[in-house]
Formats: C-alpha cells, sequence, structure tokens
C-alpha cells in the first residue's frame, strides 16, 4: 500500500507544480501511516529524479518507452494504472490541470475508483475518506466521501505549499512495455521565449475595460516589472484585441496563479470559473458594483487608465527602477 503521485516532467524537468503534489501526497501518506511513490514517464536524468524526495517521496519510478513519447490519454492510463496495481496504491493524487483531467477520469473508470476532483485541501478525515473541493466556480465548497477501495485526487494547483520533507528516496528506471498509441503526433511546435500563463505565478489580465487594444503598454510593462504573465477576457480576444492564447476562463484557459490582477473585466461566470483557483485577486475596475470584487481579496474601484500607470510607478519605486 502506497500513496502514487503521477508526477509530469517538461523535457525531463519538473516544474513547481510537481513538487507541489509530491508535498501533498507526502501528507496524505502520512495521515494513512503508508509511503509515497513518485511517478513520472520520460527522459529524466537522475538529480532531477532525486529531487522529488526532498519533498516527500520514498521511491520514484520512472516509465521509459518510446511509444510514450507523446502524452497519449489512454497509454499514459494504461500505465499509471499498471504502477498503482503493482504498489498495491489505495490513493492516486494528479494534477488538476489539462493533462490531468484526461487521465484522471479514464482511470478512474479503469480502476473502479472513486474520484475527487479539484480538491485543494488535504482529505477532511480517512475513514471516511473526505476531500474538500470548491464547486459553483469557487462561491461553494463540498465535502466529498470517497467510499472505493482505491481512490483518485485531482489536486488544484496552487493550493498546497510545497513543504520540504528529505526522505533517503530510492530511484528505478522502468523500460515499459505498451501498445502504440493509435493517434500518431507527426509535429510538435513550442512557444518559446514568453513565460506560459499556465506557468506563471503572476498574471496581469485585461478586460473590455482597457477600451483598445492601444491601451495594453501599462498592464504589459506592470506584468513584466512583475514577474508574470498577461492575459485576457473572452470578449476581448473575440475582439482581435489580443491573441485567444491569452484567453482565460472557463472557455479559455483555467489558470491558478499565486496572484491574479483583473484589470477591466467585470467578471462574469465563465471568466471566473475560470481563475477561482487563483490565491489572490486584485480586481481594478470602475464599476463598483462589478461581479469580480465579489470574489476578489484586494480592490480598486477606479478608471483603469489610470490607476494601471500609478501602480507601474508604485512597482518601479519598489524595485529601485
Amino acid at each position: 500500500m502506497s500513496v502514487l503521485v503521477y508526477t509530469e516532467n517538461w523535457d525531463g524537468k519538473f516544474k513547481k507544480l510537481s513538487y507541489e503534489l509530491v508535498s501533498y501526497g507526502s501528507k496524505v501518506a502520512e495521515m494513512l501511516g503508508t509511503t509515497t511513490t513518485a511517478v513520472t514517464i520520460g527522459n529524466v536524468n537522475d538529480d532531477e529524479l532525486n529531487t522529488l524526495g526532498k519533498y516527500g517521496a520514498d521511491k520514484v519510478l520512472c516509465l521509459q518507452s518510446e511509444n510514450l513519447k507523446n502524452l497519449d490519454s489512454q497509454l499514459y492510463t494504461n500505465a499509471i494504472a499498471k504502477v498503482a496495481q503493482d504498489e498495491g496504491s489505495k490513493v492516486i493524487v494528479i494534477s488538476n490541470n489539462n493533462s490531468g483531467k484526461s487521465i484522471a477520469p479514464r482511470l478512474s473508470v479503469k480502476l473502479k475508483a472513486a474520484l475527487g476532483s479539484g480538491v485543494s485541501q488535504l482529505p477532511l478525515s480517512t475513514s471516511p475518506f473526505t476531500v474538500y473541493k470548491r464547486t459553483f466556480s469557487g462561491a461553494a465548497f463540498a465535502h466529498v466521501v470517497l467510499k472505493t477501495d482505491v481512490k483518485i485526487i485531482t489536486l488544484t494547483q496552487n493550493s498546497f505549499d510545497i513543504v520540504e520533507n528529505s526522505k533517503q528516496v530510492k530511484v528505478e528506471r522502468v523500460d515499459f512495455q505498451t501498445d502504440a498509441p493509435k493517434t500518431v503526433v507527426k509535429d510538435v511546435q513550442k512557444q518559446t521565449g514568453k513565460l506560459l500563463l499556465t506557468d506563471a505565478e503572476i498574471v496581469v489580465s485585461g478586460g473590455r475595460g482597457m477600451k483598445s487594444p492601444d491601451n495594453w503598454g501599462p498592464l504589459e510593462e506592470l506584468a513584466e516589472l512583475l514577474g508574470g504573465a498577461t492575459a485576457c477576457s473572452r470578449p476581448v480576444s473575440d475582439e482581435g484585441w489580443r491573441p485567444h492564447e491569452e484567453h482565460t476562463g472557463q472557455t479559455g484557459k483555467i489558470i491558478a496563479p499565486n496572484l491574479y490582477i483583473a484589470v477591466g473585466i467585470s467578471g462574469a461566470t465563465q471568466h471566473i470559473a475560470g481563475v477561482s483557483g487563483s490565491k489572490y485577486i486584485v480586481a481594478i475596475n470602475n464599476d463598483k458594483t462589478a461581479p469580480i470584487f465579489e470574489v476578489a481579496q484586494y480592490g480598486i474601484v477606479g478608471d483603469a487608465q489610470k490607476v494601471l500607470p500609478q501602480l507601474v510607478e508604485a512597482v518601479k519605486e519598489i524595485k529601485g527602477k
């Protein structure tokens, strides 16, 4: 019996998300009085694999197969399920990101395991096994009881702190035998030279309150000063003011940065659903009744064109620029 954590790597490197998952899985293992096994897929060097021990992994399995070179949800599901069965894992922890959402439901069916999706805290209880999750775009919460022998949890990004809990980790490489993928990826083009929206700790986002694509300069400058990424609401991308890859919300990219600054965004339900996982939301809007203020921890009622330049100057002063 163990807690199994599926840790994604990107070109052989782990990111903060993976350490967050292992930290969480390790704490769940402590609650159950068992160990933590991390599994990853692809070509990852030993130094990188050993870093997972720093956050509580007792064992790391690195599955390698040419057939698993690209994410194939069915093959990845089969691989993780096989590892879970071999390890006797009773709890499986996966990220609640796009790949996690494509794998976890399949894994749930394959293992006949109850799925607690979008969990944001440690289990409230292990007997019965009860998890906590936000619902209705963060407007309510639910206690979900997972009654099956094997349980799957998808953890909302940035909902659990990274905790150092060093272990003497055992690393094993597994030459994993699997079927050939039914879908062949012929070409992969990666975005370079720009902070990915889903990886950003800070996101500065604009809505129609920016009034024109020509007004985006201060917003971009603020994002750059804070080391963050820029985003936008759906109407903005639909108007062609900003590229669609910056569109956040239920119909765009779902993100959970530590800080989300919403500028001139009213806060439609679909938009809130996509950013409600943010640790802190700061809203800037000249309409004090805008729904965004209902979910924001901090708010500024004012014209974005006047507030943004002042914010930029304040950040410059703090940074000594």
